[in-house]
């Protein structure tokens, strides 16, 4: 999952390179095709994520390995109209390796010892962000866009065939002579305590892409773009330290908390501006919350959804992040664009307090009883 996540974190700025260099358009053509291909992954995961409950594995992967190999593959030969046409039809059929990986997590891990494998998966997302950005733009920049985006299209297919090929388990078996689980309701799942973790998982992309692009421009801003990749490097250590903390402690902090913590860490960031290195450092404690959040939102999705629905509910919390990245860039942009950059770490932590508020209410309202915690902790762990 690791090596399949790695073209996921590429494609982006090499699809916004391609339409900017290759086909000589502007950047807004090029967040066209960009958010266009977000939307597909949006719609689709969900959808996906029923495809596996039902079908299984193998067959959703060979569908969609082959549809994305098919779509990076011939990206450089198309017109821009074109491109942009196909561009969601292309990112539904996307391999979901961020929701597979935590369903294959879910099967395999007993209840007890996920928060431990999910803050790993944490870890490894952010390991993947460390390195596949800059290997994506250092290909492009040597060779030609058309052979990098083929070459792309090769590794999505290629790690989709590793994934067909190892078959991993993504629900628990059923033993012998015991028909298998009948698929619950919609209703019966999807409650308020599940919507609100799904809702606070888009505020905290919301805080993270906002915090994101509050710095690129506070560090343009002053001059100081030569320390970005120093800059990013150090937040997604930050991260990463926090991911570790968070799955070898006894017991962390709930998703609640983590949230409420993530965003109003960040909210104060701006007043530090320069030096680049003050402003590195007070982006460290708002950092260290990224990954524990993520794994903690992870870790009451599959608490809550049953298994025989836990590929969809997997696709769910998969689009409600990417409805928080979504969201986040354009409502931060225009607060950095109508007053400074230092306003956009403001903008990132307040909007995602207002985008997660619906859902630290419900939760707070709704919590499940306790008989629901521990029958979903029996089922066996495959």
């Amino acid at each position: 999952m690791f090596l399949a996540r790695l073209p996921m974190t590429m494609n982006g700025v090499l699809m916004t390179l391609y339409v900017v260099t290759g086909l000589g358009r502007g950047y807004g053509a090029a967040g066209l095709v960009g958010a266009g291909v977000t939307l597909g992954m949006a719609i689709g995961a969900p959808v996906i994520g029923r495809a596996f409950d039902k079908y299984g594995l193998r067959p959703v992967v060979a569908v969609c390995g082959i549809g994305t190999t098919v779509f990076w593959c011939t990206a450089p030969h198309l017109p821009f109209g074109a491109l942009a046409a196909v561009a969601v039809p292309a990112g539904m059929l996307s391999v979901p390796a961020g929701s597979l990986a935590r369903q294959v997590l879910a099967t395999l891990v007993p209840a007890e010892q996920r928060r431990a494998a999910y803050s790993l998966d944490s870890i490894a997302i952010e390991a993947t962000f460390m390195i596949g950005p800059a290997t994506g733009i250092a290909a492009i920049t040597a060779f030609s866009p058309t052979w990098t985006l083929t070459a792309l299209g090769v590794l999505f297919g290629g790690t989709a065939f590793l994934i067909w090929l190892v078959n991993p388990p993504i629900r628990d078996a059923v033993e012998p002579g015991v028909a298998p689980e009948a698929r619950p309701p919609l209703r019966s799942w999807l409650t308020g305590p599940l919507v609100g973790t799904l809702l606070v998982a888009a505020g905290a992309l919301f805080v993270l892409i906002g915090t994101e692009l509050a710095t690129l421009a506070t560090l343009r801003e002053h001059g100081n773009l030569g320390v970005t990749g120093l800059v990013i490097v150090v937040m997604c250590a930050a991260s990463i330290l926090g991911g570790i903390v968070h799955g070898t402690v006894k017991r962390s902090l709930s998703q609640g908390v983590l949230m409420l913590l993530l965003a109003l860490l960040v909210v104060p960031v701006g007043l530090a501006p320069q030096p680049w290195w003050l402003l590195m450092l007070v982006l460290i404690p708002t950092n260290l919350l990224c990954a524990p959040t993520l794994a903690a939102t992870t870790e009451t999705v599959s608490r809550l959804a049953p298994p025989r629905v836990r590929g969809e509910a997997m696709g769910l919390q998969d689009s409600f992040t990417r409805m928080g990245l979504a969201l986040g860039s354009p409502v931060v942009g225009f607060a950095i664009d109508h007053s400074s950059p230092a306003w956009g770490f403001a903008a990132a932590g307040l909007g995602g307090l207002v985008v997660a508020s619906g859902g630290l209410i419900r939760r707070r309202r709704r919590t499940p009883g306790p008989a629901s915690v521990p029958a979903l902790a029996k089922a066996p762990a495959g």
